[in-house]
């Protein structure tokens, strides 16, 4: 049995499991009006989740992006010999160390951009 809730229209606005201030009538759990509250709470949201996990990917790439553009500019930077890897803390230098050997065995640092991409920095 649920408590219900509705608007002058007849909408079920509210639907609660327990008694509640306000609702209006109890209707059974095979109650046509409650499948479809539940349905359309189901449906709303699982667009919900989707748009999350949407905007977690886009999240993650960009977390990447960054990792790029960070591994650049500490590479850039020991270069110019504004900074040497032994400054950075035992853990960053073996990091740096495994992507640095990673990218020269996939050919350095050429493709790591695209092309068409501009105005990272």
């Amino acid at each position: 049995m649920f408590y219900v809730q509705r608007d002058t229209d007849g909408q079920l606005t509210r639907v609660e499991a327990e008694a509640y201030a306000g609702s209006t009538e109890t209707l059974p759990a095979d109650h046509p009006d409650l499948q479809e509250w539940f349905a359309t709470e189901l449906v709303a949201t699982s667009q919900k989740q989707l748009k999350q996990i949407k905007q977690l990917k886009q999240l993650k790439q960009s977390d990447l992006d960054m990792i790029r553009v960070i591994d650049d500019l500490i590479q850039v930077l020991t270069d110019k010999g504004v900074i040497r890897v032994t400054d950075l803390p035992v853990a960053a230098q073996a990091k740096l160390m495994d992507r640095s050997q990673a990218r020269e065995a996939l050919g350095g640092l050429e493709h790591l951009v695209d092309d068409d991409e501009v105005g990272l920095i």
